[in-house]
């Protein structure tokens, strides 16, 4: 088991969800970060004052994954995230000890297979 964490810009956000989703990889978090990485400083001025602007929107993702599911993750988010310029981002795989599905307390490999809909009443 893994955690994929990427890094991406903010405007790939639908192109990769559209794409991981394609991919049958649902279960994910997204979050809103600032960082810097390679990109070219940007110079701004406001009120009469030049500033640095030294951190860039990002993009993060949180991925859980199994093992089998790992390279199909990897595979998607660089084909969806590329843009071939600096400031594309970066992917970083972690190893997982552990994983627990609190609904159901199920583990594991278990607890990171996407769930399927319950049929309503």
């Amino acid at each position: 088991m893994k955690l994929v964490r990427a890094i991406i810009r903010p405007e790939k956000l639908t192109d990769v969800l559209t794409e991981l989703f394609k991919a049958e990889i649902t279960g994910l978090t997204v979050t809103r970060v600032r960082g810097h990485g390679g990109e070219t400083e940007i110079v701004e001025t406001y009120r009469g004052t030049t500033a640095k602007k030294e951190l860039t929107e990002k993009i993060m993702l949180d991925i859980g994954v199994s093992d089998p599911v790992l390279d199909t993750a990897i595979d998607t988010l660089i084909a969806a995230a590329r843009t071939g310029e600096v400031g594309d981002g970066k992917i970083f795989v972690l190893p997982v000890e552990k994983i627990y599905r609190i609904r159901t307390g199920e583990e594991d490999v278990s607890a990171v297979t996407p769930v399927e809909a319950e049929a309503s009443p």
